[in-house]
C-alpha cells in the first residue's frame, strides 16, 4: 500500500519508468505493484517575486518497514527519478500506525 505522493515531476516523465520502478520496490517490499498508488500533483513554484518551477520532491506514505528496506526504497526511487535527466530529488517518508488506517471503515 505505498503510496508515492509526487511534486516537480511531470507525470508523463514519471511514467516511463513507472513500470520497472514498482516492480523493483514490490520486490523490495514483498507485495504485488498493485499495492502501490504513484500520484503526481500539479505545482507551481514561487520564489523571489517569480512563478518558478516546483523542485522535485516525494512523500513516501507507508507501514514502516524498517530502516534498511527505507534506505534501499529511497535508493531505488532517486536512481529512477535521476534517470529522467532530473538533477536531484528529495524524500520524506510519512508512516501510517495499523490501528489509525482505515479502509472501508475497518482499521488494519
Amino acid at each position: 500500500m505505498p503510496q508515492l505522493i509526487v511534486r516537480g515531476i511531470k507525470a508523463e516523465q514519471l511514467a516511463t519508468v513507472s513500470e520497472p520502478l514498482l516492480t523493483e520496490l514490490a520486490a523490495l517490499c514483498g507485495c504485488g505493484t498493485d499495492n502501490f498508488t504513484i500520484e503526481c500533483l500539479h505545482t507551481t513554484g514561487v520564489f523571489g517575486g517569480k512563478v518558478v518551477e516546483s523542485y522535485p520532491f516525494i512523500e513516501v506514505g507507508w507501514f514502516e518497514r524498517g530502516q534498511e528496506t527505507r534506505d534501499r526504497f529511497a535508493e531505488i526511487v532517486t536512481r529512477h527519478v535521476l534517470s529522467l535527466g532530473i538533477p536531484e530529488v528529495e524524500m520524506a517518508f510519512i508512516p501510517y500506525q495499523k490501528e489509525s488506517y482505515y479502509a472501508n471503515g475497518k482499521h488494519f
